[in-house]
Formats: structure tokens, C-alpha cells, sequence
């Protein structure tokens, strides 16, 4: 009877300590917590990311006299006639000077502008040359990098040329399990400076955070929590662990004969 009980106790413990390795509380793995507030209003963040060295850009100019715009665009291949339609424009490549090379125009400072305010800006410029221009600009290479425990770590390439960080990490399949849901860290650069900021899902105050939407180049890395990295360990040695535990209650079972 003492041979069963000291057996018993082995296991028991054995199954306690992985039952406590095991358990993770709820406001570490719940998303925008509200401390049970049921209702509840923000204002919405007006968000347009600025243009940065390094961006590529496509600019169409077009006008009431389409062949007077014909020379402010560029083409990979000449228009000729009206065989333009099927004609892929290029792409203009802000250099680490913040600036572009337009036809005619010359040299302009792109850098720090939304593409809604330097198609402004642009426009206003033709009006010496065009009769009631239109400027249409789209930043092309927007993409955001993420890493780590998701379902889908990638690089991906936004069309709309504006993302959340909830978006961003839809687009990755969300969260593992067992995904770090407290230190989501952010990786910036912006004028020559690398930040590294760390947020925080499980709190609504992430809506608020000037980070919530993220810009062109952007790297968001999902690290492991404790239980996962824990778990990791004793993946790597489970068969001597288990082993181990075996020989244990063999021992124990011949002593207390």
C-alpha cells in the first residue's frame, strides 16, 4: 500500500507541475480589453502616410487636351497616337535627397507631403501649362513586414496605402496561441532614425496610440510567451525527462517494498 501511495504522489506532482506551466491568464490573451465598459465612443484618427526617401511613385497627369498632358508622363514605351491605352507608366524613385524629377518641371521636393497634397501641389503647378489639370499619385512599394508567431510571417504589399496594426496582423492570420499579445514590437524608420516601439494588444488604448497605423516599411515582430519558450525547453528534452520520471518511479517502487 505504501508502494502505491509514494507512486500516486510521483505522478500527481508530475501532473501538477504541468498543469501550472500550463495555465495563462486571460488578460494576457484577450485583445482590447475595456474593463467591462459597455459602450463606449473615440474619434477616429485621420491617418495619410508622407512620402519618404526611397519611395516609388506613379504620377498620371491628365487634362481637357489629353495630348497637351502627354509630356508630363512617362512612359516605358513612346505613345504613339492613340495607342496609348495598354502603355505601362514609370515609376518615379524619391532619391535620399527627397526628391523627384519631373517633366518640365524639373527637380521637386516630395519628402514629408501625403500623395493627396503633392497631387495639390503638382496640379497647381500645370496650371501654366494645362487647362484644368488632374494629378493622380500612388505611392506603390507600401508594405509591411511581420514576423514571428503568426500564422503567416511575411512581407505584404498594401494597396491602399493605409493600415492598421489589427489589419497588418489579419493579413498574417493573427496571433499564434501562444503569441506574445503584450509586447508586440514595432520597428520604424523615419529621417535617418530607427525606433523600436512596443505594443500592447490586449488594451484599448492601442486605438488611440500614434502607432496604430503604420507606415510604408514598417516591421512588426510577434515574440513567444514564457509558456511557449518554457515548452520549447522541454520539447528539446522530453524524452530524458520522461525518462527520468520513469527511472524515478522504478526506484521508488523497489524501495518501498
Amino acid at each position: 500500500m505504501k508502494n502505491n501511495n509514494s507512486v500516486l504522489v510521483v505522478i500527481l506532482f508530475v501532473f501538477g507541475v504541468l498543469n501550472l506551466t500550463s495555465c495563462v491568464s486571460s488578460k494576457k490573451m484577450v485583445y482590447f480589453q475595456n474593463n467591462g465598459e459597455k459602450i463606449s465612443k473615440e474619434i477616429l484618427q485621420n491617418y495619410e502616410p508622407s512620402i519618404e526617401p526611397d519611395d516609388l511613385l506613379t504620377i498620371n497627369v491628365s487634362a481637357i487636351d489629353a495630348e497637351a498632358a502627354l509630356p508630363f508622363n512617362l512612359y516605358e514605351t513612346p505613345i504613339i497616337g492613340n495607342f496609348g491605352s495598354n502603355a505601362k507608366p514609370l515609376k518615379y524613385l524619391v532619391n535620399t535627397n527627397g526628391e523627384i524629377d519631373f517633366p518640365i518641371l524639373g527637380i521637386l521636393k516630395v519628402t514629408g507631403f501625403t500623395t493627396k497634397e503633392l497631387s495639390e501641389r503638382i496640379k497647381t503647378l500645370l496650371k501654366d501649362y494645362l487647362k484644368s489639370p488632374t494629378v493622380t499619385i500612388r505611392l506603390v512599394n507600401f508594405k509591411v513586414t511581420i514576423l514571428g508567431d503568426v500564422k503567416s510571417p511575411g512581407a505584404y504589399t498594401i494597396p491602399s496605402e493605409r493600415i492598421t496594426i489589427i489589419e497588418a496582423l489579419g493579413l498574417a492570420g493573427d496571433l499564434q496561441l501562444q503569441g506574445n499579445r503584450k509586447t508586440v514590437l514595432l520597428v520604424r524608420e523615419k529621417e535617418g532614425e530607427r525606433m523600436y516601439v512596443t505594443i500592447d494588444l490586449t488594451t484599448k488604448k492601442l486605438f488611440s496610440s500614434p502607432y496604430y497605423y503604420l507606415v510604408q516599411n514598417d516591421v512588426l515582430y510577434v515574440a513567444p510567451n514564457k509558456a511557449k519558450i518554457n515548452s520549447s525547453a522541454v520539447g528539446a528534452n522530453s524524452g530524458i525527462i520522461i525518462s527520468s520520471i520513469s527511472t524515478l518511479i522504478a526506484l521508488i517502487a523497489i524501495l518501498t517494498r
